[in-house]
């Protein structure tokens, strides 16, 4: 059965990511009784994640501030300010970010790909190691445990 949950700023679980953006956790599949995964980037220019698809989940971008490239199959497009893209799995995609910042709002229904972000990523809260990266076999390991399949680089 489902319950409200309130999550405060002070509540979110804040990610560091790719490229030194971050990700929030701003639901989880706990908090929703695993009906979807609500977060938010906020990342930079050149920000982009590898070329992928969700096996397991589909997927809602809406861009809140910024610019972006995304590409849904071999199909290119531009995602301006307040823009908002629906990526049904299996699918493969990619974005690239064109602004000097972008802040992103996904939503993943069901949840659980915060675990994904959680594996490859560090959280903010705890001292960061002077040899912290997120390579590209942490991030593959990551994909591969919670559903996603890289099917090539960035774009």
């Amino acid at each position: 059965m489902s319950i409200p949950y309130l999550a405060q700023r002070e509540d979110q679980q804040k990610l560091e990511w790719l490229d030194g953006g971050t990700f929030s956790v701003l639901l989880d599949a706990a908090a929703t009784d695993g009906q979807l995964t609500v977060g938010r980037f906020d990342v930079s220019k050149g920000e982009a994640p590898p070329f992928h698809m969700h096996t397991r989940e589909d997927e809602i971008f809406l861009l809140i501030k910024g610019s972006a490239l995304l590409w849904v199959g071999e199909e290119r497009m531009e995602l301006s300010e307040g823009g908002i893209v629906y990526l049904p799995r299996n699918i493969p995609h990619g974005y690239r970010i064109t602004s000097d910042r972008a802040d992103l709002l996904m939503i993943a229904t069901p949840g659980g790909l915060e675990g994904m972000f959680r594996q490859a990523g560090r959280d903010l809260s705890t001292p960061r190691p002077d040899d912290f990266e997120i390579s590209r076999e942490a991030l593959a390991a990551a994909a591969d445990a919670y559903g996603q399949i890289v099917v090539g680089p960035p774009r």
